[in-house]
């Protein structure tokens, strides 16, 4: 179980900080042509980035290195809550593949935090 959710772990980080890369500083490359990036500001686009990019820290340093383990249960949350917003935006445009996309990351960061909790806490 332990190498599933570090697994889990690692892939969230790369898919959100790639994420988070694009939102924070690539927003008007990766925004034309897709209109649920007129949703929020380009402020918030930012602020998301940006909180995506501080998660994928908590998603790796703290479980790595056993120092306050529950803030890599805290990333996983955000990201978690984060992906209702996103699943929310992409209705209201009704771009069915990203409501996937998201819904499949959120489930996925749900079960982390239930993984880290209560299957395999890291001591």
């Amino acid at each position: 179980m332990n190498v599933l959710l570090w697994t889990l772990q690692i892939l969230a980080a790369l898919l959100y900080g790639a994420s988070g890369v694009m939102k924070a500083f690539l927003f008007d490359k990766v925004s034309q042509g897709v209109p649920s990036f007129g949703a929020l500001p380009r402020t918030a686009w930012n602020l998301l980035g940006m909180l995506e990019l501080v998660c994928t820290v908590g998603l790796i340093l703290p479980a790595a290195l056993h120092w306050r383990p529950m803030l890599t249960v805290a990333a996983a949350a955000v990201l978690a809550i984060e992906s209702l917003i996103f699943i929310w935006v992409h209705v209201k445009y009704r771009e069915a593949g990203s409501i996937g996309m998201s819904a499949v990351l959120g489930l996925a960061m749900a079960f982390l935090v239930y993984g880290r909790i209560f299957l395999k806490p890291i001591l």
